[in-house]
């Protein structure tokens, strides 16, 4: 058996309750921190508070060489651990199929998501977010400035009254020729990193959402135009950026009474 489990969003604590049953009665647990990680607790202190040893496994060892985790799924009880919600990233669900195609049962125990918090925690409504896109490191993709991709999804959502979810990137030591060597510090896209490079190369007067540190006992939200939140330090990590579209007239009131928006910024309301 192999079950994926969703630790959420903070620390050893976030998990649920089947969650954490499922982990401690595993034989074996792996885990990824590349995609996302807990950014309140370590590896260790997580293992501690579990009582269980973690493998951490790296983007090569997950994507190009799963056969570990697999043989021992295979033998016993194994739990995958990620970060946010185990299915949200396409390497895991990879490796879910190459289970069943092993003739492997898996299960999922899902954990609360970025997405699901920035709906939460900004006000604005899930069912109003169209396709979310990621925002890389300029460093990271190649080419000067924002992707055009970036930009053309986020026009795109706008074009139909739809908010946009930024995730932003992160580079892990050791596990991108682009990012941080191997012993190096990990690097992480800050909200105001984001909304500064948005306010450069597309419109510095839209309005944009910083989440930072969701999850966590004292999340910061903050709404103001992208030029204007490029200026802000919004602290410590994780961060993510909303781009919304459209606003209905309560999600007007929870930008300016949640996230502090000056009310001659917000964008039009329906």
């Amino acid at each position: 058996m192999l079950t994926f489990i969703g630790l959420g969003l903070w620390d050893e604590r976030s998990v649920t309750v089947e969650g954490r049953e499922a982990l401690r009665a595993a034989d074996r647990v792996f885990a990824e921190f590349y995609t996302s990680r807990l950014a309140g607790t370590t590896v260790e202190a997580l293992a501690d508070h579990h009582g269980v040893d973690i493998e951490v496994r790296d983007r090569a060892g997950v994507e190009q060489d799963p056969t570990p985790i697999l043989d021992a799924a295979a033998e016993g009880d194994v739990a995958f651990l990620t970060a946010g919600d185990t299915m949200i990233s396409t390497t895991h669900v990879d490796l879910r199929v190459r289970a069943a195609e092993r003739g492997i049962d898996t299960r999922v125990i899902h954990g609360i998501t970025a997405q699901s918090a920035a709906s939460s925690l900004t006000g604005l409504q899930n069912y109003r977010f169209g396709k979310a896109v990621t925002l890389p490191f300029e460093y990271a993709h190649g080419a000067e400035g924002t992707p055009q991709s970036v930009i053309d999804g986020i026009e795109a959502n706008r074009e139909r009254g739809l908010h946009t979810l930024a995730y932003l990137d992160i580079k892990v030591a050791g596990s991108s020729p682009a990012g941080p060597a191997e012993g190096e510090p990990d690097e992480y896209m800050t909200a105001d990193h984001a909304a500064a490079a948005l306010a450069r190369d597309w419109n510095e007067d839209a309005v944009g959402v910083a989440v930072a540190r969701a999850g966590s006992p004292e999340p910061v939200v903050a709404a103001d135009t992208l030029a204007a939140l490029g200026e802000r330090d919004f602290g410590d990590p994780l961060h993510m950026l909303v781009i919304p579209g459209e606003l209905h007239h309560l999600e007007a009131e929870a930008l300016a009474a949640l996230a502090g928006c000056p009310r001659d910024v917000l964008p039009a309301v329906e």
